[in-house]
């Protein structure tokens, strides 16, 4: 899914640390090696074991392909079910599209060792980032008709965050800050540093006047005293339904004396049987770190259905 802007290069780098961490500095199956004649093809399909959300497909081609250089095979050829002299690669299923059990995501075909050197790794990577897409969707389907969009953190596993967000947006969700360094988050512990939220607020614009910036607050008052220093983005954190709502009120009713649009997001201590309570109090996003951080794998497999 073009839409979705599957990051390439934090893939390859990903398949080749996970190659290498399964096939050693040799490259070698010792196993597959002994048992299957070098000669041999097989026809395989990567299917869903069970409901999801796909996410992760185009890696099918890159661990294929790392095989086939670690093993000086040829390439393999991507869009293509043809049985050639390298490995071919059908994907059927494209990312952000919802599984059934048996469906079939992918259609292989090559020597048969490539295939079964492969197979950890793509599904590794695939059930991985197939679960988060899932998890998400369910936040972003129990959001619905809310008006407020679910957000991802940076709580994400170390060397995956830009997949891992990918696998976010094919769930239905959005990208908060990818690091550090694109949006500026005021928390309390820059508050004491700094002397206060106004102290902080203005050494940031001064800094990086073009960065948008983020105000973490715990109560009403200090969202009316973060408006008033000049965030116009809110994070209001661990604050209960009927709390939430009277500082949605009161944030919403500074900005239209003002003309002013002000964005509020909620996080900390969200759950999917409160979602939707949350979501109706006027928010415009609800970040959840569980996205990445806690979320549990779809059962994918990848099944040999013919050999020669």
């Amino acid at each position: 899914m073009s839409t979705l802007d599957f990051p390439l290069d934090a893939a390859r780098r990903l398949v080749d640390t996970a190659l290498e961490e399964d096939l050693g500095p040799q490259g070698l199956d010792v196993t597959s090696t002994a048992t299957i004649p070098a000669d041999q093809r097989a026809t395989g399909h990567v299917v869903a074991r069970e409901e999801g959300v796909l996410a992760g497909a185009p890696v099918i081609e890159l661990v294929l392909e790392g095989v086939a250089a670690r093993t000086q095979g040829t390439s393999v050829e991507a869009g293509s079910s043809r049985p050639r002299a390298g490995t071919s690669v059908e994907v059927r299923i494209e990312d952000g599209t919802r599984l059934r059990p048996g469906d079939v995501i992918a259609v292989l075909e090559g020597p048969t060792r490539q295939v079964l050197m492969a197979e950890r790794t793509l599904l590794n990577v695939m059930s991985r980032l197939s679960g988060v897409a899932s998890h998400t969707r369910r936040w972003a389907d129990a959001l619905e008709g809310t008006g407020c969009t679910v957000l991802d953190t940076r709580k994400t596993t170390p060397g995956l965050r830009a997949l891992e967000k990918y696998a976010v947006r094919a769930g239905g969700g959005t990208n908060k800050r990818m690091g550090l360094f694109d949006v500026a988050m005021v928390k309390d512990n820059h508050v004491l540093a700094a002397g206060g939220v106004a102290a902080a607020f203005t050494a940031i614009r001064k800094r990086f006047p073009d960065v948008t910036i983020e105000v973490e607050v715990e109560t009403t008052e200090q969202a009316i005293e973060a408006l008033e220093v000049g965030s116009r983005f809110l994070m209001c954190d661990n604050m209960s339904v009927d709390l939430l709502r009277t500082t949605v009120e009161a944030v919403r009713a500074w900005g239209e004396q003002r003309g002013e649009v002000v964005e509020i997001e909620a996080t900390g201590g969200l759950t999917l049987e409160v979602a939707a309570a949350y979501g109706g109090t006027g928010i415009d996003f609800m970040s959840v770190g569980a996205l990445t951080h806690s979320s549990p794998i779809i059962d994918l497999a990848l099944d040999l259905v013919a050999s020669c």
